[in-house]
């Protein structure tokens, strides 16, 4: 079993291009746990230095070179960077010269663009969308009308930070339900889900994993012990199959492929920010 890595997504930007990318990467490695840092907005070269420097305290911390994937533009930023001795992934290089070869033309080194403010359109939609998934979360607003999508699951299965990442990288309207004890007494939809079951997907996840999350938040309760998680689990997971409710475990999935099957299930086209 290999140890533990540091990893750093940097960019003179917000870090999410680095950090998405970067994530799909790692989950390829399954033996290597990483502890990640995003640092974002790193756009001069002495700023790039005390990031160096922090890099530095880390590779001496877990006595491993750390790992940076970066996507910041300006090369004298990159290259004070790279002073920090890290492995040095630039999420862009592999692409811009195959790229100019065959626009022919060459790239515009324009900080922050892979996020920036280009299309008002879609940036006011992605914060409508965040906008909407604070208000619907946990069952906090049950107007559905504007949903795009509804994820239905027990406590602690990973409704919000799917949602979340759906508003914010998608700009799609997702509302969550919890689903309650009094809920999960029976077989059929909640009768304020019934309306809307074809903006409905399910969300499970392993009891035992679940009964991990919940004792991190609610130490030695019974809302964590095993027997409630298995008890709720499954009674969720009868629910959806008896309701016909397309539906994925989260046990051991990402957010990013989260999201992807459940737009791709819904029929939700979105191109990403």
């Amino acid at each position: 079993m290999a140890g533990t890595r540091p990893v750093f997504y940097v960019s003179d930007g917000t870090g999410i291009t680095a950090e998405t990318i970067g994530h799909s990467l790692l989950t390829q490695f399954t033996e290597t746990r990483f502890v990640t840092d995003r640092i974002p907005f790193v756009d001069s070269v002495d700023r790039a230095r005390e990031v160096a420097a922090k890099i530095r305290e880390a590779a001496v911390e877990y006595g491993v070179r750390p790992v940076v994937i970066n996507s910041c533009m300006d090369g004298e930023v990159g290259a004070a960077l790279a002073e920090s001795g890290a492995l040095m992934l630039d999420v862009f290089a592999p692409f811009i010269e195959p790229l100019e070869r065959e626009l022919h033309e060459t790239r515009q080194r324009r900080i922050g663009q892979a996020h920036g403010l280009v299309d008002f359109e879609t940036y006011h939609r992605r914060i409508n969308a965040m906008n909407f998934a604070l208000t619907h979360d946990d069952g906090a607003s049950i107007d559905y009308a504007e949903a795009d999508l509804i994820l239905v699951a027990v406590s602690r299965a990973g409704k919000t930070p799917t949602c979340v990442y759906l508003a914010l990288h998608y700009g799609v309207r997702a509302a969550n339900y919890p689903l309650t004890e009094e809920d999960l007494e029976h077989d059929r939809l909640p009768p304020r889900l019934r309306p809307y079951r074809n903006k409905l997907f399910g969300l499970t996840i392993d009891p035992v994993r679940l009964q991990q999350i919940r004792q991190e938040r609610r130490p030695n309760s019974r809302y964590a012990q095993l027997e409630t998680c298995k008890r709720e689990v499954a009674a969720a997971e009868m629910m959806f199959r008896a309701e016909r409710i397309p539906t994925l475990s989260t046990t051991h999935t990402s957010i990013e492929e989260i999201s992807s099957k459940v737009m791709t299930t819904l029929g939700i086209h979105r191109e990403m920010f």
